[in-house]
């Protein structure tokens, strides 16, 4: 099959063609129908992140059931499906408590085995995590909820609570960003979205977002004074020292932090005195698990969530290496890039 494989870390990707995978025990194999281009496959090729070397990236996909393994009972060929980017074992509690996105057993495609810049890919565990996808919902919106879409969704519904009339804001309005704007703006709430770049701040503004605010110099007085006092929510989806200080320091006193976006310098000082004095709550979130998806796509279905307005590029697997290499220079584009086979 052909496959988008780099040799080491940065090296440049290619297109190639690579042995087909086979289907394993409780598993599925996938063809791929439409795959991300998301930050966390750069992290991966840069090295930050250890995956195994050569590497096939992708982990937020769609695609149609080619085989299922022995053991696998929910599951045939011919189903269309999605999948979480965190795959649960299945069998320990974490999993049976309905909580597979912190497995300590968990796969993930494009990190601990081959992905989904592919034309197949394999999925441990199908029964837990294959998730049938509502005929209304194409391949292509349905690849762009799989990493950013699903952990904005759980950010704010499981950890913000956020609700209509409160105040969210969205620092950095990349993909897991703009995929919280939405959902906010969906939820009811009134949103702030804040960046460095133009084109990510128009596109924040045109999905509902009531303020739009430049990160420099001081972005969280800024939105404690457009909020009348601070945010209700607030969430890191970009992952950096300095995002993840100004979305504590952007919130209202008893308000709720979510740490979405990657921290992968070190340690990261947080302002824990504004902690303390307003009682704020702190949130890491790491994905969604399969189970939960349902209510997500029911709002999709239903036309409440539109998934696909964040996609600003859809390419074929021969351009999928310099989407990958792009990703080099923080403005290579606004929205998400999406790989259609």
């Amino acid at each position: 099959m052909k496959a988008v494989v780099y040799a080491e870390y940065g090296a440049t990707p290619v297109v190639a063609e690579v042995p087909a995978p086979a289907c394993p025990d409780r598993g599925a194999v996938l063809e791929v129908r439409a795959t991300g281009v998301c930050r966390s496959d750069w992290h991966a090729w840069r090295g930050h992140e250890l995956v195994p070397l050569p590497h096939v990236p992708g982990h937020e996909l769609a695609g149609v059931v080619a085989e299922v393994g022995a053991g696998v009972t929910r599951w045939r060929p011919g189903v269309r499906v999605t999948v979480p980017f965190v795959c649960g074992c299945g069998e320990c509690a974490h999993c049976l408590a309905g909580d597979a996105q912190v497995c300590p057993h968990q796969t993930q495609p494009g990190f601990t085995g081959p992905g989904s810049f592919a034309e197949r890919v394999v999925i441990h565990a199908a029964d837990t995590n294959l998730v049938a996808l509502p005929d209304s919902v194409d391949f292509v919106a349905a690849a762009s909820l799989g990493c950013r879409f699903a952990t904005a969704f759980r950010a704010l519904t499981a950890h913000g609570r956020l609700g209509a009339g409160d105040w969210l804001a969205v620092h950095g309005c990349g993909g897991v960003g703009l995929s919280a704007v939405m959902i906010g703006v969906a939820l009811g709430a009134r949103v702030v979205a804040v960046d460095i770049a133009a084109p990510a701040l128009e596109l924040a503004g045109s999905l509902g977002a009531e303020h739009l605010v430049h990160a420099d110099p001081d972005p969280a007085a800024t939105v404690r004074e457009l909020t009348g006092g601070g945010a209700t929510v607030s969430i890191d989806a970009l992952g950096s020292p300095a995002t993840a200080a100004a979305s504590v320091r952007s919130l209202r006193r008893r308000g709720r932090h979510v740490q979405a976006g990657l921290l992968l310098d070190g340690a990261t000082p947080l302002p824990m005195d504004v902690v303390v004095a307003r009682e704020l709550e702190i949130h890491g979130t790491h994905g969604m698990a399969a189970a939960d998806y349902p209510s997500m796509l029911s709002l999709v279905a239903a036309g409440t969530l539109r998934p696909e307005l964040l996609v600003g590029k859809v390419i074929g697997l021969a351009d999928a290496p310099d989407a990958l290499v792009a990703m080099d220079h923080a403005a290579a584009g606004a929205g998400i890039t999406v790989i259609e086979m």
